[in-house]
């Protein structure tokens, strides 16, 4: 086999699980470094054809603000944005925020109508959660309803190999390879994750997901310091560390990753609308990332049997735009599942009766 195996010697107890993460986005890594922390006797691989930065991850805004998952319970939904809040937060709070691009950002989410909830789930979450002023509406005059918070922004292109560097510290290994077929890792490796977003369309025969094309803009505009955001969640302007992120689209099932130059005017000229003073912004450069979107996000063991072998396989995928916002909370999800695939392969095979 291509890859450095024990194909010819059975597994002992003891010997080290040899776990193949598919995908090195924010879920692959952020997978990867989660069972490094709470998994002993693991050795990990992260394999994928892309890493940072040519992911998706690194196109995303990266912004701490949940989208609901229609299939999944709100309490459960709730809990992986807590857990995700609470752990970059402790980032931001660090040395390290400055490397791993982890920083506070306050602003406002503004509506043209008053929203059914006026109080989101995850307002708790967030730090100081409240409804607008009307002083502060004057700034919106097409909105009649807002909401000031402050949340976390993680950037990307920095967040990324921030997490590279702990998966290596940790022993973790990187490849750069195409995986066309999950039982190309057999048997290499004992357990594979499934974080190959989009990808699991081929590997995991998913017709649920499908690609949902966001085009954004990345501009110099020091200036602005308040991320705006409009309700509907499809123009927004998000300040970062190194510059300000300005959105967006959603085109349901479109694969095309050129950019549109008549997209990019449009998204500049609404992000215009809500903060004028973006007419000054300089050194505007397109991105377009593909958004893996299914109902819910796919966290769940899969044993796949072919002529008497066994794989069994850890599936975590699906956020659509809701990855940074989800990603450590389900991170932490796929590692108790893959424990459970642990404990199985590491309990005594049940002697046979003569």
């Amino acid at each position: 086999t291509r890859f450095r195996a024990h194909t010819f010697f059975p597994r002992r107890p003891m010997d080290p699980v040899r776990v193949a993460v598919v995908g090195a986005g924010v879920m692959g890594l952020s997978t990867a470094l989660c069972i490094s922390k709470l998994v002993p006797g693991c050795s990990i691989t992260v394999i994928s054809d892309k890493f940072t930065p040519e992911t998706t991850s690194d196109v995303a805004a990266g912004i701490l603000i949940p989208h609901i998952y229609p299939d999944t319970p709100i309490h459960k939904q709730k809990q992986w944005f807590r857990e995700t809040f609470d752990h970059l937060w402790a980032i931001a709070n660090s040395a390290e925020a400055g490397e791993a691009a982890v920083h506070l950002v306050s602003g406002w989410q503004v509506f043209r109508s008053i929203p059914t909830e006026e109080v989101p789930f995850w307002a708790d979450v967030v730090l100081g959660f409240r409804k607008m002023t009307e002083a502060e509406l004057k700034k919106f005059p097409q909105h009649v309803f807002g909401q000031a918070f402050t949340t976390l922004k993680c950037e990307g292109s920095a967040y990324l190999p921030w997490l590279e560097k702990r998966v290596r510290e940790s022993g973790g290994v990187l490849l750069t390879r195409r995986i066309e077929d999950l039982w190309e890792l057999h048997p290499s490796f004992d357990i594979v994750v499934n974080c190959s977003g989009l990808g699991s369309r081929q590997l995991a025969g998913d017709l649920e997901i499908y690609p949902v094309r966001g085009q954004l803009l990345k501009v110099q505009a020091p200036w602005v310091k308040h991320f705006i955001r409009d309700g509907s969640g499809l123009t927004y302007i998000y300040p970062g560390a190194s510059n300000v992120t300005l959105g967006g689209t959603r085109q349901n099932g479109d694969w095309n990753l050129s950019p549109d130059a008549d997209i990019s005017r449009d998204i500049l000229s609404r992000c215009c609308a809500l903060e004028p003073s973006l007419r000054g912004a300089w050194d505007i450069k397109e991105t377009v990332g593909l958004r893996p979107y299914r109902a819910g996000v796919r966290l769940q063991k899969e044993l796949l049997a072919r002529d008497g072998r066994r794989l069994p396989v850890v599936h975590h995928y699906g956020h659509g735009s809701g990855g940074f916002s989800m990603h450590w909370g389900t991170a932490l999800e796929a590692t108790r599942l893959l424990n459970e695939c642990v404990q199985a392969l590491r309990a005594p095979a049940p002697k046979s009766k003569m």
